[in-house]
């Protein structure tokens, strides 16, 4: 169920029964000589469709509320990948007061859980800080015993244990922290058409800190961070999605039950 497919009369009756969402959220940046620009938006929201066709029912003993999944965030906090082209970034206060915002305007709504699906790192931080801001209107207001009401939280796909173990045991010492064939694999699963077939030199990358756009371009040319992403392949990219959407509708049911 796809929030922008909705009509308002549609979601006004899908909060009498659920007030969760999911919302994907990613980043537009350079991915690698194979890797595509979407990567980091294209990954959550592949996973978070996923989890909405599948359902809660698929976890559960009895049929749970259908999922609700948000509009994806495409851009996110990526200021270390403007040395590359193609690269959309927005500073950390944009994307901190972008997620209030959005935090906020669901709020008005009656929605009480937001589920943040993460393809992107540097959205950890910024996202964490944003709904800070939405919860410190209410802790700083006059009235101290107000409360939002609302939930919270962010999750990275690209952590979840399930996806770690199929990643550690199909690229052991070439998964990478960037343009990752995990990452890639998934992506190409989601557009099969869009797969490039592109050599690597060297074929693993160097790996190691990251800070602004020039030191970045100079230090990993390619894109890449410790990564050998020509392994990536279709067919790894569905095994990481089915493990993806298993364990996020998991975690999904278990969020919506905080209090």
């Amino acid at each position: 169920m796809k929030l922008q497919l909705c009509t308002w009369q549609e979601t006004e009756q899908y909060l009498k029964d659920c007030t969760g969402i999911i919302i994907p959220i990613g980043s537009t940046e350079q991915h690698g000589p194979n890797g595509l620009i979407g990567t980091d938006a294209i990954c959550p929201e592949k996973i978070a469709n996923g989890v909405a066709e599948v359902g809660l029912g698929s976890v559960a003993d009895t049929p749970g509320p259908p999922v609700l999944v948000g509009p994806t965030i495409n851009f996110g906090m990526a200021q270390h990948h403007l040395g590359f082209p193609g690269t959309i970034a927005l500073r950390p206060s944009t994307l901190m007061a972008l997620v209030k915002d959005i935090v906020q305007s669901l709020a008005g709504h009656g929605f009480t859980h937001i589920y943040f699906l993460n393809g992107h790192g540097g959205n950890t931080v910024p996202v964490k800080a944003g709904c800070s801001e939405f919860y410190a209107d209410y802790s700083f207001s006059h009235n101290r015993s107000a409360t939002s009401n609302m939930h919270t939280t962010i999750v990275n796909w690209w952590t979840l244990s399930s996806v770690l173990k199929i990643a550690n045991a199909l690229y052991p010492g070439v998964e990478g922290s960037h343009a990752t064939p995990s990452e890639v694999s998934l992506t190409y699963y989601a557009y099969p058409e869009a797969v490039k077939d592109v050599s690597m030199t060297p074929e693993v990358a160097a790996n190691g800190n990251i800070y602004d756009a020039a030191h970045f371009r100079e230090h990993y040319p390619d894109g890449r961070m410790g990564s050998n992403p020509a392994l990536a392949s279709v067919a790894d990219g569905e095994r990481l999605y089915h493990a993806a959407v298993k364990e996020v509708a998991k975690d999904y049911q278990a969020f919506l039950q905080d209090f």
